[in-house]
């Protein structure tokens, strides 16, 4: 091994020990494999007494192996950056464009923590660093050039540890990702040249500013209009997509109901006439409802008349009445929207299940209350009293589902309808479907045989005892009571409530 001149030793490190002046094995092999010389420590403590400044003599006790490791880094450094005599000087480190070795000696930090007073110049550009600035470099307080330029560095720029490199003058942070206007001291701008943070994320893009700026003269009026001509739409076709406090309770528009429904297709089709259609729709809050539409076409005085009776058809509020949630007045058409009820229908409960006399009583019951309901508190309110009209709810009790505003709908013409109402649920008979006039026919059919026959009226399916026959015979009597539209003969409200009960 080949002694190291004392100038060498001077300007490096100040150290006289013994080591190869040709390394040709790679840095990290000779950090492994080199071990300081016998009287390295007291070569050190020399050195320190010679030059206090230099930097492992401000840290005691001494890592020797740290300070060895150092110098070989530096002599590696040396000869890469090109130095023209690294015996005399080292006044530059050069890995500009060394992405595969420049990460390697930044990860020395040993090197940087002893590195040599002599190194005025630092060049780290066009290495694809990534992360913070590196912060060992610190340590060689006394550079004056530092270039970080092309790179990939992002984050806060460290300008406290800048501000400590007293004789920095050039500072290149160019072609970097750091983030715009972090930082807050505009001394530090000042400082450097205004080349030194090109496309490094740190200066307001001007270019990019005229552009926000004109897009912002330009965009705002376009988007407020959009906005608005946006909150019209919503407010006159799609307010079910407003804030609730912003809605119009009870008022469906016709996009509604068409999104509720498929676009009114077949498959929510439940029920449809020459006149009207009823759909099955799921509205937007996932409610489902009942939507029963007619299309006729009618003058501007009947549109705003259906409007007065459906504020009042929403305002409904019994056990035995079906919800109303709102309508729809349209020129095309109009509907009422009620809610959705899984239950069957009394038609369809009456074919099926052939219920107990008890359990018809109990629809019967729920049904006059309905009707009480309706005829004290809302008698201009008319309905279609059919089985087929009748919904069951979860717990059993009927529901009036089918309104209509009817002048001829008068209070006669409701007991009537009830009257006949009962008579199916005793005789489970369609009158519509088994009769060749309706229900003038099938009043006529009950009178034949009563009261004298009347087995070929109640409903066979049912089990029929002594006592439920008896009391199917007074229900008869009832029902064709309140058919009797001749005279005079039909019970008043209370009458039909109490004999109702009486069964």
């Amino acid at each position: 091994m080949a002694p190291f001149s004392a100038s060498f030793l001077l300007y490096f490190l100040s150290i006289s020990f013994s080591i190869p002046s040709i390394l040709t094995a790679s840095v990290v092999e000779d950090l492994e494999n080199l071990k300081p010389p016998s009287d390295f420590n007291l070569t050190i403590t020399s050195n320190c007494l010679g030059n206090p400044n230099l930097r492992y003599c401000k840290i005691t006790p001494f890592n020797l192996h740290e300070i060895f490791k150092s110098t070989i880094v530096a002599s590696h450094l040396c000869n890469i950056s090109n130095n023209p005599n690294c015996v005399e000087s080292f006044p530059k480190i050069d890995l500009h464009c060394k992405p595969k070795i420049a990460p390697l000696y930044l990860s020395f930090t040993f090197f940087w923590k002893y590195c040599p007073l002599t190194i005025l110049s630092i060049d780290l550009s066009n290495n694809s660093l990534q992360g913070n600035i590196p912060s060992e470099i610190f340590h060689c307080s006394q550079i004056q050039e530092l270039d970080l330029s092309n790179n990939e560095l992002s984050g806060d720029v460290p300008v406290q540890n800048i501000s400590l490199l007293t004789n920095l003058t050039f500072f290149n942070l160019s072609y970097n990702h750091f983030l715009e206007c972090k930082i807050s001291d505009k001394k530090f701008f000042k400082r450097f040249n205004s080349t030194s943070f090109i496309h490094s994320g740190l200066l307001p893009n001007h270019k990019k500013f005229r552009i926000k700026a004109v897009l912002l003269l330009v965009g705002f009026p376009i988007f407020v209009v959009v906005m608005v001509v946006w909150f019209g739409w919503l407010c006159f076709w799609r307010p079910d997509f407003l804030p609730k406090f912003l809605q119009r309770k009870h008022k469906f528009t016709p996009s509604i109901l068409k999104a509720a429904t498929n676009r009114f297709s077949n498959r929510n089709l439940v029920a449809k006439s020459s006149k009207s259609s009823i759909y099955k729709g799921i509205l937007r809050d996932g409610n489902e409802v009942r939507i029963e539409i007619y299309w006729e076409t009618i003058s501007r005085e009947s549109r705003k008349r259906f409007v007065e009776q459906c504020k009042i058809l929403v305002q409904l509020y019994h056990k035995n009445i079906a919800p109303v949630l709102g309508w729809c007045d349209n020129r095309r058409f109009r509907a009422i929207v009620t809610k959705w009820l899984d239950g069957e229908n009394i038609e369809t409960w009456l074919s099926r299940s052939a219920p107990p006399w008890k359990q018809r009583v109990k629809i019967s019951i729920g049904i006059v209350a309905g009707m009480c309901y309706l005829h004290e508190e809302w008698p201009e309110v008319g309905y279609d009293l059919k089985t087929r009209n009748i919904q069951l709810s979860e717990e059993g009790e009927p529901l009036i589902s089918r309104f209509k505003f009817d002048h001829h709908n008068s209070s006669a013409k409701k007991i009537y309808k009830f009257g006949v109402f009962i008579l199916e649920m005793v005789s489970n008979r369609r009158p519509l479907e088994d009769f060749e006039r309706g229900e003038t026919s099938f009043v006529e059919w009950i009178k034949m045989h009563y009261p004298g026959n009347l087995e070929n009226v109640i409903d066979k399916k049912m089990r029929r005892t002594e006592h439920i026959v008896r009391e199917a015979t007074d229900a008869i009597g009832l029902g064709l009571m309140c058919t009797d539209l001749s005279s005079g003969n039909q019970p008043t409200w209370d009458q039909l409530s109490n004999m109702v009960s009486n069964v």
